[in-house]
């Protein structure tokens, strides 16, 4: 009974050495079929490619962040390794590399027992066929045909490559774990610093992740890690690597800076950003512009952005400041008006809710509810994330992706967002790009590109540009400010207000825009008509799709007040079109991109200007004469209209500048778009569920105008004084009066210059001043004829009773807008 395992033990030893006998001989016939064949050709070890990460350059070549799948991957030349991580690895993985030829018959003849035997198949593969079998076997596939491809394949490697080029291969492909793909990716990974600073306990923790990554993780499993790596450590001193006392030194000064608090996190969470909103738009274009022909989470492209980074963290840095100031005061003026609600009305709802028992008005209980659903989301739903986690509990998650759910509807309900976009005057580079409050888990809407959101009277100057280009309208029309009653299509009746309720009686064109009026801008759209207004704002917002356009643009009086939904970045776009003397800006990302050995693949910025110069005249969207004449009125709001605060905070600008506010019915959205001749900006803040009002006290000019000042003072300090471009023909200056906007006569007090399309001018001298002294004479005469009369005289002057005051003509003026 004894001696039948003994039998059958002896049996299987036979058949292994019998099996290893045979793999030798086939060995070394291979060897002789592959010295007389060209088995492997030379071609197929070149068309391997490692993958890498694409990296996203800003417009001055610095990253901005890579994009990568699961490998994380920095090539790295063997000249730039330190020589005590090749020992390391040397005497982690293969101490004989520099002396075998791509495989150990002793460590091939151990792997090949542990698998016959149905052992854990150990390490017994040199660095050459672990690199073999990685680039060209399945190393999931524990069986004796993986190991003999892998072999088949060292060794033709070996005849094909020296052996640093080998080693240089094997360090920068294979997987150190947390996603990391070579060494200069696991650097940066696990010690946030390049392969050329490792330290001596550095390299030896590198080297002990690459037999099973992630198995021996300083992050994961920090006890077996530091057990391992004090033994590849006394290894490298046994083998005269590396001095006793360095080694200890170095082990020790390891672990006292070792961070016991790091999140298990893997490379791409863990990649670096400095644009999070804009790499993700990169991304968008990537996925559009390569479809087909490149990966870019493996293919190393280098894409080159129009990004520049010191703009994008003034950008971040100020907006980041901006929300939270802005939301700061709106949650005071909330608590407020609630405060005051509840002491109100609450013992009013409770009253009735017990005095005639109507259930639905128990209050109290609500709010009990409410207070206990808050915290729970604050404080408890994080922590049964954590427990969830950590104790693998079943239905963990659903329980906390729930709470988080609720918490992000919550979020957009009550907390403020905001979004920035800078761009090129000329180019429409995108300078600098902020899609929201905070790129976290639970928040990813970029909402510069995705938003459609209301911009108010920030959409005026669009349908002003298409007034002016008519020719009915000037800088120095006219208009009556008072309650005025439309006629919509349907037939009903729709009386606007100004804000706040004021009316502001006569005033001019340019004061209208520059201090944002509501009934003259609607006598200007009504003045145009709908058609001409939304042909000229939606080429220059960038919609040309006839479809689009009928959905977003609705005809009727509400559109003058920019009801409608448009995205920052259009809106930064459009206005981009004044300082661009009139033709259209179209926002560029990417200006080119190369492959991984540096040749140009595509250049999107050259296909942009090329589809622009086909458009030809198309492209122009307003005359360089309009436009220079609406840079005039948008440099009035800047400097006396409701941009005139914000600027003031920053001691002016120092440089032509101009722009608009807005706001939103009810207060829902702030804006502000402004632009110099080399940069425009946009700015929203408001929230993304619309139903919600920032208050009274929060509008375009005391928000958003605000930032803009800041952003515009600071990114413009290092950038040449520059004016707006006039153009030589096409335009006149010419004095007018300051209230009726007519030739000036002795009469006028006041005379302003404005600036005209040729043409344009006015032709009739001030009728209101000339008329006011007329009537003021008459009074006078009248008063004197009245007060002195015939006793004193001895004549007949006593005028009639009516003559004292006389009225205006009931003809009217003859201009329909005063009228």
């Amino acid at each position: 009974m004894l001696k039948l395992p003994r039998r059958r033990t002896l049996f299987t030893v036979l058949l292994a050495v019998a099996f290893s006998g045979a793999i030798v001989i086939g060995v070394a016939l291979g060897l002789a079929l592959a010295g007389s064949r060209n088995y492997i050709r030379t071609a197929q070890f070149a068309e391997h490619q490692p993958a890498l990460p694409t990296r996203v350059l800003d417009v001055h070549d610095r990253l901005i962040t890579e994009f990568f799948g699961v490998e994380k991957r920095t090539m790295i030349t063997l000249d730039e390794m330190p020589r005590h991580l090749i020992d390391a690895v040397l005497t982690r993985e293969d101490g004989g590399f520099y002396s075998h030829h791509g495989f150990s018959l002793r460590g091939f003849s151990r792997a090949l027992w542990n698998t016959v035997t149905a052992q854990y198949v150990s390490g017994g593969s040199t660095i050459t066929q672990q690199l073999a079998g990685r680039l060209y076997a399945d190393r999931t596939d524990i069986s004796i045909r993986r190991k003999l491809i892998e072999l088949w394949y060292a060794i033709q490697m070996e005849r094909q490559y020296t052996k640093d080029e080998i080693l240089e291969m094997y360090l920068n492909e294979m997987d150190f774990g947390h996603n990391t793909q070579g060494v200069g990716a696991a650097a940066e990974f696990f010690f946030r610093k390049q392969v050329q600073d490792l330290t001596v306990a550095e390299s030896a923790m590198l080297a002990i992740q690459l037999a099973r990554p992630g198995l021996y993780s300083p992050i994961k499993n920090p006890k077996s890690a530091k057990i391992i790596q004090k033994e590849i450590l006394d290894q490298m001193v046994s083998l005269g690597y590396v001095a006793k006392a360095d080694a200890e030194a170095s082990f020790a000064q390891y672990w006292a800076a070792w961070d016991p608090t790091r999140p298990n996190s893997t490379a791409f969470f863990d990649r670096e950003d400095k644009a999070p909103y804009f790499s993700e738009y990169i991304r968008s274009l990537l996925d559009e512009l390569l479809v087909g022909s490149y990966d870019y989470l493996r293919d190393g492209l280098v894409v080159h952005t129009t990004l520049d980074l010191d703009d994008q963290r003034v950008a971040d840095e100020l907006m980041a400041d901006g929300i939270e100031d802005v939301n700061t005061r709106y949650l005071a003026l909330n608590k407020t008006r609630v405060g005051y609600s509840n002491a109100a009305f609450l013992p009013l709802l409770d009253f009735l809710s017990f005095g005639l028992d109507i259930s639905d008005l128990r209050n109290r209980e609500r709010t009990v509810s409410s207070q206990a659903r808050t915290y729970y989301l604050d404080k408890l739903n994080p922590l049964v994330e954590m427990a969830s986690n950590l104790f693998d509990i079943q239905g963990g998650e659903a329980v906390f992706s729930a709470g988080y759910n609720r918490s992000r509807a919550l979020t957009a309900r009550t907390e403020v967002q905001g979004a920035l976009v800078s761009i090129d005057s000329r180019t429409g580079h995108i300078l600098a790009m902020v899609g929201g409050r905070k790129w976290e888990r639970t928040d990813q809407f970029n909402r510069v590109v995705s938003g459609r959101v209301q911009p108010g009277s920030a959409y005026k100057p669009l349908y002003y540009s298409a007034a002016i280009a008519s020719r009915k309208f000037t800088p120095a029309t006219m208009i009556l400010d008072a309650p005025v009653v439309f006629m919509t299509a349907d037939g009903k009746t729709w009386e606007p207000l100004n804000f706040k309720g004021r009316w502001e009686g006569r005033v001019l064109l340019r004061n209208a825009l520059a201090h944002s009026m509501n009934v003259p801008s609607l006598k200007v759209l009504d003045g145009i008509g709908f058609d001409a207004a939304i042909q000229t704002s939606s080429r220059m917002l960038g919609v040309t799709n006839p479809a689009e356009i009928e959905e977003r643009f609705p005809r009727y009086y509400p559109l003058g007040l920019g009801v409608l939904s448009v995205s920052p970045l259009e809106m930064a776009r459009a206005f981009a079109t004044f300082p661009n003397q009139g033709r259209e800006v179209v926002p560029v990302a990417i200006r080119y991109i190369e492959d991984r050995n540096g040749k140009i693949i595509l250049e999107p910025e050259k296909e942009t200007l090329a589809a622009q110069a086909r458009k030809g005249e198309s492209a122009q969207i307003i005359s360089p004469q309009v436009a220079y004449i609406m840079t005039s009125l948008l440099q009035s709001t800047v400097s006396e209209g409701t941009l005139a605060g914000a600027a003031s905070t920053v001691g002016g600008f120092e440089r032509p500048m101009a722009g608009k506010t807005g706001t939103t019915q009810n207060w829902s959205d702030a804006w502000t778009v402004g632009f110099s001749p080399q940069v425009t900006t946009a700015i929203w803040y408001g929230f993304d569920m619309g139903n919600r009002s920032l208050g009274v006290e929060l509008t375009g000019a005391t928000t958003a105008g605000y930032t803009w000042a800041r952003y515009t003072k600071n990114i413009h300090r290092n950038l040449p004084v520059e004016q707006f471009a006039k153009p030589p023909t096409g335009l006149s200056s010419v004095s007018v009066c300051a209230v009726s906007g007519q030739l000036p006569t002795q009469y006028c007090t006041d005379i302003i210059p404005e600036i005209f399309l040729s043409g344009t001018e006015p032709r009739v001298f001030c009728e209101l001043h000339q008329y006011e002294s007329s009537r003021s004479e008459t009074i006078e005469g009248n008063l004197r004829r009245g007060l002195l009369g015939t006793d004193f005289f001895g004549t007949d002057a006593s005028p009639a009773p009516g003559d004292l005051l006389q009225d205006a003509p009931e003809t009217g003026t003859g201009n329909p807008l005063l009228d």
